[in-house]
């Protein structure tokens, strides 16, 4: 018998998906959305947090960027 779980593969560097693990670890049990970490780069997280790990990624994108001031 075969048991299937669908989910979201996530691919990215070894700094992102420490990120990621950071979030999740972060969260309360009840909520923590990695299915299985595959490797270092590579993730299967629950489909339902998609939006919130790309959000959050952004969100912390713009808080690292530089801009150079005028």
């Amino acid at each position: 018998m075969v048991n299937a779980i669908q989910g979201v593969f996530i691919s990215c560097d070894i700094p992102m998906a420490q990120f990621i693990v950071n979030m999740n670890s972060s969260m309360p049990s009840s909520q923590r959305f990695i299915i299985h970490v595959l490797d270092s780069t590579r993730l299967f997280v629950q489909p339902h947090v998609e939006q919130m790990i790309r959000s959050a990624i952004a969100e912390f994108r713009n808080q690292n960027s530089y801009e150079k001031p005028t």
